[in-house]
């Protein structure tokens, strides 16, 4: 698993480190029952602190992707479809709502926010 830091970033590190392995979860780069570095690997690997991580790992358990199990290690958990079905689409509603309100402050019509949305969806190739 690799993890890459951008410390320019304005993304908090730990954040950083939580959205990457929840990545190569949800895009199964990271098997179910798989065991992840330890904490202590991890930051010195990333050589970033312990409580970096710390938090990263706890925030991946508190959401339902990982496993810690003391004295053994933290292993990728089993994810009901159903689960992170809503769990994404809840992500996505939440994401909407954030450009809707700042479309609403940018006085940006319908039409103009669709617009910037078919051109985002054909950039990525979201119909692929």
């Amino acid at each position: 698993m690799k993890i890459i830091i951008q410390n320019s970033s304005d993304v908090p590190i730990y954040q950083q480190i939580y959205e990457q392995i929840r990545e190569a979860i949800l895009s199964k780069a990271i098997s179910e029952g798989e065991l992840l570095p330890s904490i202590r690997q991890l930051s010195r690997e990333l050589k970033v602190s312990v409580i970096t991580t710390t938090r990263a790992y706890t925030e991946l358990e508190k959401d339902g992707y990982i496993m810690i199990v003391q004295g053994k290690g933290c292993y990728v958990k089993s994810i009901n479809q159903h689960v992170l079905e809503e769990r994404l689409l809840k992500g996505i509603e939440e994401h909407f709502s954030e450009i809707l309100k700042s479309a609403k402050l940018l006085k940006k019509s319908d039409e103009e926010l669709l617009q910037l949305l078919k051109f985002l969806m054909e950039e990525i190739n979201y119909d692929k």
